[in-house]
């Protein structure tokens, strides 16, 4: 009698551990992008308060900020791998390495690198086949942008000037994500010849290069051309002119490397080339 109910014990526990779901934080929203794209939402059970696409994250629990998570928490909800991105979060990444955890660190600067990303976070996730099929979407959404402007001669390319901020008035350049989406989006981005991806540059370099297409890469209350008209002399540069200045592009879809990023391309494309 004994020795049947420790082989029904046995059997009960080896079953409810086989059927045990994987557990997974998420310290970065790109990441988190990524393992919702790829269908893991019961399986994700912890992100950072910056986490908030899609909506769903928001109901996860909160493991803390981006650059100072809250370790004790982290402990709490026993995940079986962490996804972080480097920089910022790389004292955080060694802590948690110290502690024994799995931790990957994706930290793309380019399309291909993202592909690569989410090719071994399917591969992490036992979600391969969702990757491939994932990737496969984002490309052929860049194919269908790249197709149309395709035909542009290299003369009659939009001239845009991205701002990622204004005070002081910051850019993308080489090396961002931003630099090549204007690139797939048939646009010249006026500081793409800059030696860091992302750097200041001057408002009188952006009278000079006069751009036709200004994007501002964050969403203000005020009118985006009133909130530029009213600096000194870009009343003369052609994005101005020709209203042609915007702010109403999610700034996530263009600067954080997760899925969403062939939408910015997308979006960027309609900025330079249909009218209205």
């Amino acid at each position: 009698m004994k020795k049947i109910i420790f082989i029904s014990i046995f059997i009960s526990l080896f079953f409810s551990y086989a059927a045990a779901e994987p557990r997974y934080i998420s310290l970065a929203p790109s990441t988190t992008e990524i393992l919702f794209a790829l269908g893991l939402n019961e399986e994700i059970v912890g992100v950072s308060t910056y986490c908030n696409y899609p909506n769903q994250a928001k109901n996860k629990a909160k493991v803390g900020n981006f650059s100072s998570p809250n370790i004790e928490k982290i402990i709490s909800l026993k995940s079986d791998y962490i996804f972080c991105t480097g920089l910022e979060q790389a004292p955080v990444i060694a802590q948690l390495r110290k502690l024994n955890f799995n931790v990957y660190v994706a930290d793309p600067v380019s399309i291909v690198e993202l592909f690569k990303t989410i090719k071994e976070i399917g591969e992490i996730t036992h979600k391969t086949k969702a990757a491939s099929v994932l990737i496969e979407e984002m490309e052929s959404e860049i194919e269908e942008v790249t197709f149309k402007v395709s035909s542009i001669p290299q003369e009659e390319k939009v001239k845009v000037f991205v701002e990622i901020w204004h005070e002081p008035l910051m850019t993308a350049a080489k090396g961002s994500f931003v630099d090549e989406l204007i690139t797939l989006a048939g646009g010249i981005n006026i500081a793409h010849d800059l030696i860091r991806p992302y750097c200041n540059f001057s408002a009188e370099k952006v009278i000079n290069f006069n751009p036709q297409c200004i994007i501002l890469a964050y969403m203000d209350k005020e009118l985006p051309l009133r909130l530029v008209k009213q600096r000194f002399g870009w009343d003369k540069i052609d994005a101005v002119k020709n209203e042609r200045v915007f702010n109403d592009i999610d700034p996530d879809i263009l600067l954080r490397p997760g899925p969403r990023i062939t939408r910015g391309l997308v979006e960027i494309y309609k900025k330079l080339y249909l009218k209205g």
